[in-house]
């Protein structure tokens, strides 16, 4: 069979291959095309040399040898400092051929001549391609044990095999490129999905703006502070009761920080199990465990180029505090089941009603995670530390609150703004707000209605003979409030700041109990 006609046999059967074949199995049939051309031409090597078109950086990304023949640069980058002639003459779109070498190439190309006698390679030929006008990549073939002299219809036979596996490496960059927009469209449309559900969820739980509301000097003191560390990236913890506004002072914060167009993420530490924690910090991928039907992000991939709010912190377990410092630290994390380390750039806000320092004494939170997450603290003061401010924050809870609820309030009773102020408030302004909203609720007319059980106990704790008699007195009161319910958000435990359990303990020694009534 002649050389024409075998080469048109080759050329066809490349061109039935490579447009059918799937983009994932180009590799493969490259490797094989450049075989076949060698096998055709007589050569013991081949490669598949492209372009990197933002650098132009040349690699040798296929290659082949007959067996005990060194496959030569598989993988290997061309620079221009390392064989300047060579990338030089590629760079321009010419052809190199060397029927003998080293004698055919220039006597300065020395790294070329080294290159060649290492191998060794004694007839080389290297054909560049376009695609589209634009140079992509090249075809190489040499052998390693005769010369051979190259004729024009070589360099015609090599460009034409070489056009074939250019269109079809091409294409297959193309989608590539178009299933990497693709991945990143869905990444970023599942990362919107899921702010948003997060932001509506954070919008259900919001408990409003009132909290900031006052002009005493302790609150005063603690929002200059927060407006001088706001526009900086500097981590805070902000300490205060439950219930002082630490949430609002953190969204405050962040709404004046350099981050406000970016989300603000919460992440109420007390309210996770142990067994959520990480998975709620940062995310799982699909089939990471039993029930993770889809990849889920946690919220410090959520809060990434923003701000997260690590509420009631002082609740993380000692394995949480520890994977919570490494992505403080790095900002490197990985989802669950994942083999891909993440980073993220957030910014931290943390809060707190419990005595860090002192937990970090006993032992119970880490040290060099109080000092990262310690690096600006600002206290917030109980209400009843600020009890100037009773009478504005009420008028501003009930301007607030009284259309919601069709009410409209114009007057106070004199003897139920004092009640107001006397209350010791251990719920503090969310108590305040509860007790405001009970209160419009029993208004019907232009008349605050305060509700007669928080009268009957406004009163401040007299002394009393001992301590015990205080904490007992207290105790009481709040129970009386809760309805005797010690479990669950805003009730007893919570406004007392006591584990259940710990609580419990304490009615016992006092001898506290609600006869024929189980406390919850």
């Amino acid at each position: 069979m002649g050389t024409g006609l075998r080469f048109t046999q080759l050329a066809s059967d490349l061109l039935a291959r490579f447009s059918a074949v799937e983009s994932q199995h180009v590799d493969r049939e490259a490797d094989r095309a450049l075989e076949q051309l060698a096998e055709y031409l007589g050569t013991d090597r081949g490669a598949l040399i492209e372009m990197n078109p933002e650098d132009g950086v040349l690699m040798v990304s296929h290659s082949w040898a007959r067996p005990g023949v060194p496959a030569g640069a598989f993988g290997r980058r061309i620079d221009g400092d390392a064989f300047p002639w060579y990338h030089a003459r590629l760079r321009e779109g010419k052809a190199v051929c060397c029927n003998r070498l080293p004698d055919d190439l220039p006597i300065d190309a020395l790294s070329e001549r080294a290159f060649a006698t290492s191998l060794p390679m004694l007839s080389h030929i290297t054909v560049p391609l376009e695609v589209g006008g634009h140079w992509v990549c090249a075809v190489a073939t040499a052998t390693a044990r005769r010369y051979r002299s190259w004729v024009d219809e070589d360099i015609e036979r090599i460009r034409i095999v070489g056009q074939i596996l250019a269109n079809a490496i091409y294409r297959k960059s193309l989608e590539t490129e178009l299933r990497e927009s693709l991945a990143e469209v869905h990444r970023l449309r599942r990362r919107l999905e899921a702010e948003n559900q997060y932001l509506r969820e954070s919008v259900a739980t919001n408990v409003g703006f009132e909290e900031l509301a006052g002009k005493s000097l302790a609150l005063r003191e603690a929002l200059e502070l927060a407006a001088e560390v706001a526009p900086t990236p500097t981590a805070v913890l902000l300490l205060g009761e439950t219930g002082t506004g630490k949430e609002l002072l953190a969204r405050a914060i962040h709404a004046r920080s350099k981050r406000s167009e970016r989300p603000f993420i919460t992440v109420n530490c007390a309210a996770l199990p142990t067994s959520l924690i990480e998975s709620e910090l940062f995310g799982y991928e699909k089939g990471a465990f039993t029930g993770a039907a889809h990849a889920k992000m946690g919220r410090f991939e959520l809060a990434d180029g923003g701000t997260l709010f690590l509420d009631e912190v002082g609740e993380l377990v000692p394995e949480a505090q520890a994977k919570l410092l490494r992505v403080l630290e790095s900002g490197d994390f990985e989802r669950i089941g994942a083999t891909r380390t993440r980073n993220i750039d957030v910014r931290i806000l943390a809060a707190t009603n419990r005595d860090l320092k002192g937990e970090m004494t006993e032992g119970r939170f880490r040290r060099d995670l109080y000092y990262r997450l310690s690096s600006f603290p600002i206290s917030l003061p109980p209400l009843r530390d600020r009890r100037e401010d009773i009478p504005l924050l009420v008028w501003d809870l009930i301007e607030r609150r009284q259309g919601k609820l069709g009410r409209r309030v114009e007057r106070i009773p004199e003897e139920a703004m004092e009640a107001l102020r006397d209350y010791s408030w251990p719920g503090n302004v969310r108590e305040l707000g509860n007790v405001i909203e009970r209160a419009l609720i029993l208004s019907h007319g232009p008349e605050l209605r305060l509700d007669a059980a928080l009268r009957s106990r406004s009163e401040r704790v007299e002394p009393q003979e001992s301590l015990e008699g205080v904490e007992r007195a207290h105790i009481l009161q709040v129970l009386e409030r809760c309805h005797w319910r010690i479990t669950g958000p805003g009730h007893a435990a919570e406004l007392l700041r006591m584990q259940p359990s710990t609580l419990r303990r304490r009615l016992k020694k006092l001898g506290i109990e609600r006869p024929g009534v189980r406390l919850a």
